[in-house]
């Protein structure tokens, strides 16, 4: 969430970098200006209150040890109470309203991230490796997957519904491998530390990264979590949420906190399950392990300083791509724009690998400077 300060001191700035993203600034900031001025103004009132009624109160003792009446004054601190308490009703209810204004804001999009309303004006920076050439048609990989026996699509129907997989004998050794080598490589030759954190957290978590309030239906959330206060931006401690992506408990380790500088930058990997309700992804992808609502993902982090994160960034992204590159994949590396940039980023690049049962290049990881 941007800093109040920040948002009234750069206000032209936060709506010139929504209008890039193809959002509408008075739809998600409404009359900020009004608003913020409005809080402030209560606040000033109820602090000006406060230090009458704390004057009248020494002068109300005053009169009392000199046994004069001070009913007058005793009268007029009553109504002052009565007034302070709807005062500072009003500053929590605009206090309300202006973090729900801040927390609807997406992050400000780099300088250098292009211009643009969709996917079709993201730019590639870089490919990788040339693309396989076949005498014949390569077939798509579920049906590679089903004919080696190594994917189940249809019993994994059978067990839990659309798009989730089972994966048999040597594609489970496949997937457990796939793990260990990613995690081996990023910890002895990148420098990450290696993280098993749990596969469900609370809201307050969910909301550190940005998944909520804005994206609470593509998540799955247990029977202890409250949509609708979330929806109110009540965020708690003591709820439980299916984790979208390890970024969120991995993010969320240091909430909070006050790091020492020393200790940057911090690397961090971690396996995890992910689980997404894939809500807006109704008639896409509907065949193979392309948009599942579990599966199994390796992700980096890393906590730097502001002005070392741009560098940051691009390390991390390299080192996703020596990943890809070892298992010789072709890819290209895709600078999002403005439009297709996710609501918590600043700046992100989409790694795509070259399905050539698909003839096309599908994101297969997704890098981002927050």
């Amino acid at each position: 969430m941007l800093d109040l300060n920040f948002v009234r001191g750069n206000l032209e700035k936060v709506e010139e970098k929504l209008r890039a993203r193809g959002a509408d600034p008075a739809a998600l900031l409404g009359d900020f200006r009004t608003l913020d001025q409005r809080r402030r103004d209560a606040i000033t009132q109820a602090e000006t209150l406060k230090a009458r009624r704390n004057d009248l109160s020494q002068q109300v003792g005053a009169l009392k040890r000199q046994g004069q009446d001070a009913t007058a004054l005793m009268d007029e601190t009553r109504a002052l109470k009565d007034n302070l308490d709807e005062l500072d009703k009003t500053a929590t209810e605009l206090d309300e309203a202006m973090r729900l204004a801040l927390a609807s804001i997406p992050n400000l999009t780099r300088d250098e991230v292009p211009a643009g309303r969709s996917e079709e004006d993201n730019v590639v920076v870089k490919a990788w490796g040339e693309k396989p050439a076949f005498d014949f048609e390569p077939r798509p990989h579920w049906e590679i997957g089903e004919r080696l026996g190594i994917l189940d699509l249809e019993r994994a129907a059978k067990l839990s519904g659309a798009r989730f997989a089972v994966y048999m004998g040597a594609g489970a050794r496949l997937e457990r491998a796939l793990i260990g080598f990613m995690l081996d490589l990023h910890t002895q030759k990148h420098g990450y530390t290696e993280v098993l954190p749990p596969f469900m957290v609370n809201s307050r978590s969910l909301f550190g990264t940005g998944q909520l309030p804005k994206f609470a239906e593509d998540l799955f959330r247990c029977n202890d979590a409250d949509a609708d206060a979330v929806a109110r931006g009540e965020f708690r401690d003591n709820d439980h949420w299916l984790i979208p992506t390890a970024e969120v408990p991995v993010t969320n380790l240091y909430r909070d906190e006050i790091l020492d500088e020393a200790r940057l930058p911090i690397s961090l990997t971690a396996y995890t399950p992910c689980f997404r309700a894939e809500a807006g992804a109704a008639g896409r992808d509907t065949r193979g392990i392309i948009r599942q609502h579990q599966f199994q993902k390796v992700e980096l982090v890393k906590f730097t300083r502001p002005e070392e994160s741009a560098a940051e960034h691009e390390k991390l992204t390299r080192d996703a791509e020596e990943i890809l590159e070892a298992l010789g994949l072709p890819y290209r590396r895709v600078l999002l724009c403005t439009g297709d940039t996710g609501f918590s980023s600043a700046k992100t690049y989409d790694l795509e690998v070259w399905l050539p049962g698909q003839q096309l290049y599908r994101e297969i990881s997704s890098c981002s400077n927050f």
